[in-house]
């Protein structure tokens, strides 16, 4: 496990995990509200503008359909231009065995920071997503979701069919590119994502960890995003993002896993007509 995300849940999360695992009534009430900690460990004694909706929100389920494919919105209300723009955003899940999920990058050529995915959720949690400025202030959107179990769910399809399609990837763009302006783009990643906390019900043995760890996506030699992932996001790694061509060139993403295995895919994209 390496990157961002990995040192935290190696470093000060494992840390953080013993500091609420005590037994006390002042440890288990702790234990109950982990924000404290974790907002410590990820910002230190930055200042964190909560309810930040002139700057973000964040749109999930009250209570989840499938704790291990769990829908997730960021939208933004700032553009991104080189003066002003969002360059980080964590997607935090307090209670999870892994509580930061993605840590993701961005670029003015995002043109918007707005962002979706899938996420697995272990018990009922705070979702909080943290924007980043580039110059360095902190906003937060949060939500309570009713999930259990999706970190700790088996596979939802047969793992060897899964392993089969291994790092099978595409685009989609669903409209025709326009230059100049944010177009919406769609990353699907045929990935098991094994969290390595699922027992598999017949060997009655823990299948190891495997899962996307990073994810780099650029169009024409730019970088529009990088993610920095864990396990919390589900089985079949699937996100939504914005990039702005400025004209024609090759939508191209990067993915590397636990196993340091390496994936790439690519779509030559053109402008319609006088765009």
């Amino acid at each position: 496990m390496k990157g961002f995300v990995g040192k935290l849940l190696l470093g000060g999360l494992l840390g953080l995990a013993v500091v609420v695992g005590t037994g006390s009534a002042a440890d288990e009430k702790a234990k109950d509200e982990p924000w404290p900690k974790l907002s410590k460990v990820l910002f230190g004694d930055r200042t964190i503008k909560e309810d930040a909706g002139d700057v973000l929100t964040l749109e999930a389920p009250v209570r989840a359909e499938d704790a291990a494919v769990v829908p997730i919105a960021i939208r933004t209300r700032l553009e991104q231009t080189p003066e002003k723009y969002i360059r980080k955003i964590y997607l935090v899940i307090d209670k999870n065995p892994s509580p930061v999920g993605v840590v993701f990058t961005l670029t003015p050529d995002s043109g918007k920071a707005d962002l979706e995915t899938r996420v697995r959720i272990e018990e009922y949690t705070h979702v909080r997503a943290i924007a980043e400025t580039n110059d360095g202030s902190l906003f937060m959107a949060t939500k309570f979701v009713k999930a259990s179990g999706g970190c700790s769910a088996p596979a939802g399809k047969d793992l060897e069919a899964a392993m089969a399609r291994l790092g099978k990837m595409k685009f989609r763009v669903d409209k025709e590119v326009a230059y100049n302006q944010p177009n919406q783009a769609q990353l699907m990643i045929s990935h098991p994502n094994i969290s390595g906390l699922a027992m598999d019900q017949v060997t009655r043995l823990y299948a190891p960890p495997h899962f996307v760890r990073k994810i780099d996506v650029s169009y024409a030699g730019k970088t529009i995003l990088t993610a920095e992932v864990d396990f919390t996001i589900s089985e079949n790694p699937n996100f939504r993002f914005y990039f702005v061509p400025r004209g024609e060139g090759e939508l191209k993403a990067e993915v590397v896993d636990t196993n340091d295995l390496r994936f790439e895919t690519s779509v030559a994209l053109r402008g319609a007509p006088g765009s």
